[in-house]
């Protein structure tokens, strides 16, 4: 790659006004592996401007026109495939089989369906003499994080694109090298030029430059919520549209009628997937307390089947988590689940035994986890599972949603009536009824401190416009 230490504005790679060089550490090994530049507010000033100028013809292109804009970025995505799986796995320590099938495929899959809705999407309809229309919002900003890169840059940059907007990404700068390449993916398909720009950097220096601009109508942003805090009360001032995807503490609630070896199993797995590092990972397994020592021992024989280690190690099936900075943080939420009284099950604090360089977690499990514990109420972010009894399905319904975050929720039973009825009570943006498929077409977004706004096809696409009334279209 040949444009690390590059931006992309204005249809071209250009190099940062002010030199400022970041170390990209490989989490496998704590070791440096490239360089990016951080950008300050000029170079956003530049990308914006850029953006500002392109608004005014790719805003009037037609949807077909569009269309056929993401059936090329498509293509050359598909191309790129294995270029973006290796810098996946190495910026973000996702195993190899999984960078490529999971990271980069869960991309595809956005970039697919948001191309595919566009066919067909009403962008104005009649009522009476009126004509309503859906319009882009303008010049949108988008920040995006680490922990599944592409699917965030993709579900964004997607509907950004099909709405007729123009936008300045900014990826985490932990896991930037996929961010580039993304770059290069959409000039090789023949993006217009300032209709994508990318601006790599920190939140001080590049994120908050950007929702502060008086020239970004929008900002989408995805991240923690104490970011997301910060975003917002910068965008505050221009009054601009801000889009919110944010923290979750997915309860994982198992039925009194479960088939507990199959939801404990498939649980555990859905909480350690992508190491623990997914907003809506179902951490908190609500089972009936009389058969919490049977789930327990399903738990720790499940999760002694993780096999930790280097993203590039045959039979890794659970990498390192991102960088030291996650690392501390979760080695510190497991300590105070045992100094808190929760029982430990497998894992604990501290690295593997074989491994003494890297981020790698233990794949831990408690027990007699209780609602008031910092591990049952804060997000770990890391391959960590409570399990908390319950004693009656009242009582799981109003632990589950007790809750800051109402990001997603999880349900286990064979009684789909029961299962059903429980899933219309919580207080989330997604509720999982015994493990289905995960579908790009679902609108994906969170109640509470969970976010605001949806993403993923149609619905992604809406919050990317505006919507005028024009009356006396036609005369009466």
């Amino acid at each position: 790659m040949a444009h690390e230490l590059q931006f992309y504005i204005d249809g071209a790679w250009v190099d940062p006004v002010s030199p400022h060089a970041f170390d990209v550490i490989d989490p496998s090994n704590e070791e440096a592996f490239a360089q990016i530049s951080l950008g300050q507010k000029a170079d956003v000033d530049t990308a914006v401007a850029a953006a500002k100028r392109a608004f005014r013809s790719y805003s009037r292109t037609s949807p077909a026109e569009r269309a056929d804009l993401l059936r090329r970025i498509i293509a050359v995505y598909k191309k790129r495939s294995d270029d973006l799986a290796l810098a996946v796995s190495r910026e973000m320590g996702a195993p190899r089989p999984f960078a490529r099938a999971a990271q980069v495929g869960i991309g595809l899959a956005h970039l697919q369906k948001i191309a595919e809705v566009l066919e067909t999407f009403p962008f104005e309809h009649r009522k009476g003499s009126s004509l309503v229309v859906k319009e882009p919002v303008g010049v949108v900003g988008l920040i995006t994080p680490w922990n599944w890169p592409l699917n965030q840059i993709t579900c964004k940059v997607g509907p950004a694109l099909a709405a007729g907007c123009t936008m300045v990404l900014k990826p985490s700068e932990i896991a930037p090298l996929d961010g580039i390449i993304f770059a290069e993916i959409l000039d090789e398909a023949g993006v217009p030029a300032g209709v994508f720009n990318l601006v790599n950097g920190d939140g001080p220096g590049v994120g908050q430059a950007l929702a502060s601009h008086p020239d970004i109508d929008m900002m989408s942003f995805t991240g923690s919520t104490r970011a997301g805090i910060l975003v917002a009360k910068a965008a505050a001032d221009t009054v601009k549209r801000v889009h919110q995807e944010l923290g979750g503490k997915s309860a994982n609630i198992l039925m009194p009628d479960v088939d507990l070896r199959d939801a404990v199993t498939k649980g555990v797995e859905g909480c350690f997937g992508n190491s623990g590092q997914s907003c809506n990972a179902p951490t908190r397994m609500f089972v009936p307390r009389e058969r919490q020592g049977e789930a327990v021992e399903i738990a720790k024989t499940s999760a002694e089947t993780f096999t930790v280690g280097a993203a590039d190690a045959p039979g890794t099936k659970l990498g390192p988590v991102v960088s030291q900075v996650q690392f501390d943080k979760i080695q510190d939420l497991i300590q105070s689940g045992i100094d808190e009284g929760a029982t430990l099950v497998t894992g604990g604090p501290g690295r593997p035994a074989d491994l003494n360089r890297g981020y790698y977690v233990r794949p831990t499990v408690f027990a007699d986890v209780t609602p008031q514990m910092r591990i049952a109420r804060e997000e770990i972010f890391g391959p960590v599972l409570s399990i908390m009894p319950y004693d009656s399905v009242d009582e799981v319904i109003e632990e589950a949603n007790n809750t800051v975050y109402g990001l997603a929720s999880y349900i286990q039973g064979k009684d789909i009536g029961k299962v059903r009825e429980v899933a219309s009570l919580m207080r989330t943006g997604n509720v999982h009824i015994n493990y289905p498929a995960w579908d790009a077409g679902i609108p994906f977004g969170g109640y509470k401190q969970s976010g605001n706004g949806r993403e993923y096809a149609e619905y992604g696409l809406e919050d990317f416009l505006e919507i005028k009334g024009i009356l006396g279209y036609e005369a009466a």
